[in-house]
């Protein structure tokens, strides 16, 4: 049956987008989550070592505080050009690259012996996972109709609760290993957590295909409704338009879904990183605080999956977004009250992360479709590049306040209030954005209508 047949009779195209997009997401989603997985392990991993690497290395709360920032750092400085790398080589090139360089960094960080060496290993691993989150974001524009991209980024970013889940308790679990072969238990953890980076970096090439065009487990019917479908879309009208890098720097649409981001990346990146000191800090023992770290990750992980698909179905964006930033600062806020309970901590780092990983699906379905085709690859990086700027900040931040104050929940307070930030800011985009529209004609789907299409 040809295209036009197809065109013509909508339940038929409605069985062979079903199909379609079925095969797609079950072909790709699953392996992008497993590589995604692994990243944030090896990311955040450093959050357990540090129970007892801070002591082997002599860190103090500030100091650990520090390397997290430098990760950041390095992460900032070659987000866009790896992005662009990204757009230019292929992405099965790239991930590839991206992913077998962080494993080989992440297993050496197990020979740090002070703060410099840590430093320096932080700021390699950065620098080396550059790239890796907004190159997905931007090889599902090659995929996912924007109608899509809500469950789809929310499903690919669970990755990042669960790696918390289980690797909480597996991390846990490695510090047990003191003195295999004459490591420490946190050595031990770098390398094995390593391992697997390297293994999937390797495996990319068979399984992740550029395009459409490449997918051979795709017929030549679906091949020709996606790219048919993707080119549609590309012709719309987009309130970032295609523009040099550093002019998409400066976009104001572009400036605020930075800070809006910053919000939500700051308290996930922080919290994955300080949240089995605050835990162990309430008398626990290495194995119950490897436990219970996961509690709060494992409800999370539901929510933004049942969030996202509620924003895709109800096609409204901005409020989807906000609604979480705003529950995830009055829960930051409200530790406050709560310190030295475990229970009531418990409950509130729960909520506190249903709302930073909830936002993650609307807001990036959001952010792909304000951006022009010609502006993706730098513009999804810009985003996530200025947003981590406040990430490494927030980061250096929480060390440096709870050696000042001795009090985790004081060290929280800088999170509540960029999170409150970046709700007001998110809902003032949007009543921008549809005056924007009204003025210029542009079509307006993400502040309100539906996305879907005929």
């Amino acid at each position: 049956m040809n295209t036009h047949s197809l065109a013509s009779q909508p339940i038929e195209k409605s069985a062979l987008e079903k199909a379609t997009m079925r095969r797609v997401a079950l072909r790709i989603l699953p392996f992008l989550m497993l590589c995604y997985f692994i990243a944030y392990v090896d990311r955040v991993n450093a959050g357990f070592a540090a129970l007892q690497m801070n002591k082997d290395l002599g860190l103090s709360q500030a100091m650990f505080g520090l390397g997290g920032s430098l990760f950041f750092i390095a992460y900032i400085l070659f987000e866009i050009p790896s992005n662009l790398a990204l757009q230019k080589f292929g992405a099965r090139l790239w991930i590839a690259r991206i992913m077998v360089t962080w494993g080989v960094i992440g297993a050496l960080a197990a020979f740090a012996v002070g703060p410099y060496s840590f430093y320096l290993g932080r700021f390699l691993l950065g620098a080396a996972e550059a790239g890796f989150f907004p190159g997905v974001i931007l090889y599902l524009t090659y995929w996912f109709p924007k109608e899509y991209r809500g469950r789809i980024v929310a499903t690919f970013m669970v990755a990042i609760p669960i790696s918390s889940l289980l690797g909480s308790p597996i991390s846990a679990a490695l510090l047990g290993t003191d003195g295999w072969l004459g490591l420490r238990g946190w050595q031990w953890l770098f390398i094995l957590e390593a391992i697997p980076a390297v293994v999937l970096g390797v495996m990319v090439f068979f399984v992740l295909p550029n395009r459409p065009d490449n997918a051979k487990w795709l017929t030549h019917e679906q091949r020709e409704w996606l790219n048919a479908r993707l080119e549609s879309e590309k012709q719309e009208a987009k309130p970032v338009a295609h523009m040099s890098v550093l002019r998409i720097l400066k976009n104001k649409y572009v400036l605020a879904l930075a800070i809006v981001y910053a919000g939500s990346s700051a308290t996930s990146n922080a919290l994955s990183l300080w949240q089995p000191q605050i835990l162990k800090s309430l008398g626990l023992t290495t194995m119950e605080t490897g436990l219970m770290n996961g509690i709060p990750f494992a409800v999370a992980s539901i929510i933004m999956v049942l969030w996202g698909r509620r924003a895709d179905k109800s096609g409204e964006r901005i409020w989807n977004t906000a609604l979480p930033l705003a529950l995830t600062s009055a829960c930051l806020l409200a530790t406050q009250l709560t310190a030295g309970s475990l229970a009531a901590t418990m409950v509130l780092l729960t909520f506190v992360l249903v709302g930073t990983y909830s936002i993650k699906g609307p807001f990036w379905a959001l952010s792909t479709e304000w951006l022009s085709a010609g502006s993706a690859a730098a513009g999804i990086a810009a985003i996530n590049t200025l947003a981590h700027i406040g990430t490494s900040g927030a980061t250096w931040t929480l060390g440096a306040i709870k050696d000042a104050t001795g009090s985790y929940p004081l060290a929280l307070m800088p999170l509540a209030l960029l999170t409150a930030l970046g709700a007001a800011i998110v809902i003032w985009m949007g009543r921008s954005q549809a005056r924007d529209a009204a003025a210029s004609a542009i079509p307006l789907p993400a502040a309100g209508a539906s996305t879907r299409t005929a």
